[in-house]
């Protein structure tokens, strides 16, 4: 319905917590029985829940609003009321929860499979507590804590060892599908590839998870063409594969105009490993403009590869594999230093003093 959709906001809250009880034990054959009203129940949590099989978010833009079930009520004998059910909103891996009003990361999902998001409130306490021995019939109880309300935006980074990245035509959905198990469309006209595709590259015992990203144009950085959108789907990749048209003209000028955009994009994403892959070279004239290429980046990994030569391949991959053995220089993302779900602000509950 939506297709593909990496970012929105919903408005979530925690459940509120059920009253306390006032009662007394009325029994024929038990005089002054005394208080004995039961606490109320504690509100339910908002629960992120990461499930390995969605790959978008949808979902989150059919349903935006997600509160969690309050607690019951006290009741005499001592009975305690029911917890609230809590509200589990389930996301894909590489989500990221963040303010909405600053942007500011919260929390980043990447490796939990369940985080407790905000905490429901407590459950107020019965008059059963207040009884002293001079206050022996107490006519009040504890009310329960509200709960916590909040706006977020929920957004989806793409999680991928490799990420392609290239200009386009560059060859980068050929590539694709002939490392993995990936589908790409490929048409020789510019921007076949609308979302981020991903795909698994299996090299002996070593999963490799690759990540095309919709082709970069110059000023991408500063929202020209699809580029912006998806350029922060880099962020999560392990390392880069520059992919280069050896059959375009402008060809030595390509690696420097990608990594500009990157850079100004934001300038971690120049740290991170990179090979740099020529690609077409059964075009007229590409095998010479490689070697060309060659010679410009001798400090760089070059491979050059065909996409009618499985065996140009194969070097790329062993090159994928060996990225992953390196330190990595990624980033990442940083958040909050309270990394605990939001509790309500309501801690110091109300205590009566006095009848």
């Amino acid at each position: 319905m939506f297709g593909f959709s990496d970012e929105t906001y919903i408005d979530i809250a925690s459940g509120n917590g059920g009253n306390g009880c006032v009662s007394f034990r009325r029994e024929k054959f038990v005089a002054k029985g005394g208080p004995d009203g039961g606490d109320g129940g504690k509100g339910g949590d908002v629960v992120f829940v990461v499930k390995n099989n969605l790959r978008t978010l949808a979902h989150l833009k059919v349903i935006r609003s997600f509160r969690a079930e309050n607690g019951r009520g006290g009741s005499g004998a001592r009975c305690y009321g029911r917890n609230g059910n809590d509200m589990e909103i389930p996301v894909p891996p590489g989500t990221v929860i963040k303010d909405a009003s600053t942007g500011e990361v919260i929390k980043d999902l990447t490796g939990v499979d369940r985080f407790v998001f905000l905490k429901g409130g407590r459950g107020g306490l019965g008059n059963y507590h207040f009884r002293t021995s001079t206050r022996q019939a107490p006519k009040f109880a504890q009310p329960g804590e509200p709960g916590v309300e909040m706006r977020v935006g929920v957004e989806l980074l793409v999680i991928a060892d490799v990420g392609f990245v290239g200009f386009p035509n560059a060859g980068k959905s050929s590539l694709m599908n002939m490392l993995t198990n990936a589908r790409s469309k490929v048409a020789s006209y510019p921007f076949t590839t609308k979302i981020p595709q991903l795909g698994m590259m299996r090299l002996g015992d070593q999963d490799v998870v690759i990540a095309d990203i919709p082709g970069i144009i110059e000023g991408a950085s500063r929202g020209a063409g699809m580029g912006f959108k998806f350029l922060k789907h880099i962020a999560r990749t392990g390392g880069l594969a520059y992919l280069i048209d050896m059959s375009d003209p402008q060809f030595l000028d390509q690696y420097e105009l990608l990594r500009n955009e990157l850079g100004t994009y934001s300038p971690d994403l120049l740290e991170k490993r990179e090979v740099l892959i020529g690609t077409k070279l059964d075009e007229d004239g590409a095998a010479d403009n490689f070697e060309k290429f060659k010679a410009k980046y001798a400090d760089k990994k070059v491979f050059g590869m065909s996409i009618f030569d499985e065996d140009s391949v194969k070097p790329i991959m062993k090159a994928f594999v060996d990225m992953l053995e390196e330190p990595s220089v990624e980033k990442g993302f940083t958040t909050k230093p309270n990394e605990d779900a939001f509790y309500p602000e309501t801690d110091d509950r109300f205590m009566p003093q006095d009848e």
